[in-house]
């Protein structure tokens, strides 16, 4: 049965019309004009159709977790925020305080401590999705339905980056489901409903907008959330959000409040993003994401002048993998990366996402930037493994007392910083690894310098400024001299830290 577009009633116009013109005839002040688009303003009249047509499909979701409490003991509770982070308290509490009447060292037992979220069944058989975080590392799965019933879950697969999971349950009946809707439709304003688990407390249903979309709020390399103000709790997590239609636009993810409460600022994912993960988990048990196979960075109205490219737009290379298929292309260190695929890459955060979600083995066209021309490289995405993941950051370097260059190597100070030649001693004293071929290196850094307030440190090395090198504290002198002289007012270095990661960061001319 299809659901039906809730609006609010409208008045035939000819009826407005008359009692418009009534007052006048009467000689009567006239009434205020009839603002139909502020009524329609008020949203739908109802949302009980919804709502009911909704809310069976909608599940509960018991996660737990078997805890040896000898293992335990030697063990610290979780980061707070996870899904047992409560009981794991409770735990720990009554651990250090000892049971009441307890005499002496008490036996190891096993403990169980259990997170509840929610779910929603997208397949009749029993497919069911929630987030990741729902069910985390949790021994035993339990799907609870409207009309309480309970059924063990099987996980199918699961994804964290995105934080989805897709469950399966064996049924003696086809169960009410709901299916995915067009995300990519919804506009800010748009009306919406969450449907979850809050609190524990059971089916709840709420109602709001589409407050904002693609919103970024740096809880992975893939955000892209809805942000929508109808509430969504603790316990809603992995509870749908549904349009007028009664179709799964969102998953509610995240919520944003001081005191763990709704406040009116809450994440969804959006079902554009979730529905290839899900079928990727019901295809292989994992997920098989496209690979550049490059080490990005946002390009700030500052890089933008330093490189002559006017607005700031696209991803900075900042580093390629030796064997990635970008390297293979021609992709280098200083390229900008404007559009991937026929899509305008504006931001540098779009690119993973547009990126991940390309087909493994693809042929796509990268257009770049590379010293102001334009040109398309042709990219084969490769696949992006577990490895290929984990990229290290720069581990900074505290409370480490640098010993002053040697009197034989060159030094030259410029833009708060300190240079020397990158001689075998440096090497030494900074554990700079061979990869790094060439450059100078920062052996001081100006606290109250812009290096200092774009986190440059001590032992790092610039390789390059406005990608041309500097290979002795010298050619720094004379760039920095040829930048003044064709009116630049900052300076982009290429630095790379110990380990040969790289980055770029634009620095004010003095």
């Amino acid at each position: 049965m299809g659901v039906t577009r809730f609006a609010p009633r409208r008045a035939p116009a000819a009826l407005i019309a008359g009692a418009l013109a009534l007052p006048l005839a009467c000689g009567l002040a006239p009434l205020a004009p009839f603002d139909i688009r502020a009524a329609a303003a008020r949203g739908p009249e109802s949302l009980a159709g919804l709502a009911s047509e909704v809310s069976d499909a909608v599940v509960n979701i018991s996660a737990t977790q078997a805890m040896d409490e000898k293992r335990g003991a030697g063990q610290s509770p979780p980061e707070p925020g996870t899904p047992f982070d409560d009981l794991f308290d409770e735990f720990f509490k009554r651990r250090s305080q000892g049971e009441p009447g307890a005499q002496g060292p008490r036996a190891p037992r096993e403990r169980r401590s259990n997170s509840l979220g929610s779910g929603f069944v997208i397949d009749p058989s029993g497919l069911v999705v929630t987030n990741n975080h729902v069910i985390a590392d949790a021994n035993e799965v339990t799907v609870i339905f409207t009309d309480g019933s309970k059924l063990k879950a099987d996980v199918v697969g699961k994804d964290p980056k995105i934080d989805v999971a897709v469950l399966r349950v064996k049924p003696d009946k086809p169960l009410k489901a709901v299916k995915f809707g067009d995300s990519d439709r919804m506009r800010v304003g748009d009306w919406v409903i969450a449907v979850g688990n809050p609190f524990g407390l059971g089916g709840s249903v709420s109602a709001g907008i589409i407050s904002a979309v693609k919103r970024n709020i740096d809880s992975g390399p893939y955000d892209n959330y809805f942000q929508t103000d109808a509430a969504i709790n603790k316990g809603n997590s992995g509870g749908p959000l549904f349009n007028m239609d009664g179709e799964v636009i969102g998953v509610n993810t995240a919520i944003l409040s001081p005191s763990g409460g709704s406040i009116g600022i809450g994440f969804s994912t959006p079902s554009s993003m979730i529905q290839p993960v899900v079928e990727q988990l019901l295809q292989y048990g994992e997920t098989r994401r496209g690979w550049l196979g490059v080490r990005i960075q946002n390009v700030d109205d500052t890089i933008a002048e330093s490189l002559n490219l006017g607005a700031a737009r696209g991803a900075l290379v900042a580093g390629a993998d030796e064997k990635g298929p970008a390297r293979a292309a021609g992709i280098r260190t200083g390229d900008i990366i404007v559009k991937f695929d026929g899509v305008a890459i504006n931001e540098s955060h779009e690119l993973p996402k547009i990126v991940a979600s390309a087909p493994v083995g693809k042929d796509v066209e990268v257009v770049i930037l590379r010293e102001g021309k334009e040109m398309t490289k042709t990219i084969r995405l490769g696949r992006l493994e577990e490895k290929d993941r984990k990229l290290t950051e720069a581990a900074a370097r505290r409370g480490e007392e640098q010993k002053p260059p040697a009197a034989s190597e060159a030094v030259e100070r410029a833009l708060g910083m300190t240079f020397s030649s990158l001689s075998d001693d440096a090497r030494r004293r900074f554990s700079i690894r061979p990869g790094v071929g060439s450059g100078v290196v920062v052996t001081e850094v100006d606290p109250g310098s812009g290096a200092a307030e774009k986190r440059i440190l001590a032992g790092e090395v610039v390789v390059e400024i406005n990608q041309a090198p500097v290979k002795e504290p010298t050619d720094v002198a004379r760039r920095l001299d040829d930048l003044k002289r064709e009116g630049k007012k900052s300076a982009l270095l290429l630095v790379a830290n110990g380990q040969g990661e790289m980055r770029f960061v634009a620095l004010p001319m003095p």
